[in-house]
């Protein structure tokens, strides 16, 4: 089975089981939803939404964060991982925001990355979900599931997101991104299935025997 049979087998069995795939994380607006991918590093998505359900009724712009300040971000966010650093990244990014995007989110990779605390995937996933722009948000799931299914030599998350795009149409990065995701969670977890049990491994590989150490990303 070469590459494109077996994304088309793939996105079949992926379309079959979540027709519809709604954003996970909580939230009002571009800027609410650029707050929650910077708040959801090392932390679940579940995690995320128990916190700013309680704070983007109050604060939902660029401006109501810089006037916080950190500290008091600091304790809103403060049963979130890490919260010390992404309260400054939230802080700062804000203050960036209103000075150089009249408080808007911009719409571009490179302006999305020059902002404070935001990499290529942070910046991917504002792009798909908050702009509908196609982009494809590599994490360290879809990297672990990319080589489970024999997609991507694992070499890291860079060369993962080159060879999604390479194999599947553009039209379907920003929903297969999120299928991915659910498929990981649901059925092959990173501490079962390991390539052999799950829908997608065993149509990839029905023959395959021996279970496939992932690299990390």
């Amino acid at each position: 089975m070469n590459e494109k049979e077996k994304a088309k087998k793939i996105l079949k069995i992926l379309n079959k089981i979540y027709p519809t795939t709604p954003i996970p994380l909580k939230h009002r607006n571009k800027f609410t939803l650029l707050t929650s991918v910077l708040l959801s590093a090392q932390c679940t998505d579940l995690n995320v939404n128990n916190v700013t359900k309680n704070i983007y009724p109050k604060y939902n712009k660029p401006e109501h964060f810089v006037k916080l300040g950190r500290k008091k971000i600091e304790k809103l966010i403060k049963s979130i991982g890490i919260f010390r650093i992404k309260a400054k990244s939230i802080y700062l990014t804000s203050k960036q925001l209103i000075k150089k995007h009249n408080g808007n989110v911009p719409k571009t990779f490179e302006e999305l990355e020059k902002l404070p605390g935001v990499g290529h995937k942070t910046a991917s996933v504002v792009l798909s979900q908050g702009f509908g722009l196609p982009a494809f948000a590599v994490d360290t799931h879809i990297h672990r599931l990319a080589q489970r299914w024999g997609l991507t030599n694992g070499k890291n998350v860079v060369q993962t997101e080159k060879d999604l795009k390479r194999i599947f149409p553009k039209k379907t990065w920003n929903k297969l991104h999120l299928q991915i995701i659910y498929y990981g969670r649901e059925y092959c977890q990173a501490r079962s299935c390991y390539g052999l049990t799950c829908k997608i491994c065993t149509t990839c590989y029905p023959n395959r025997k021996n279970p496939i150490n992932t690299k990390k990303a």
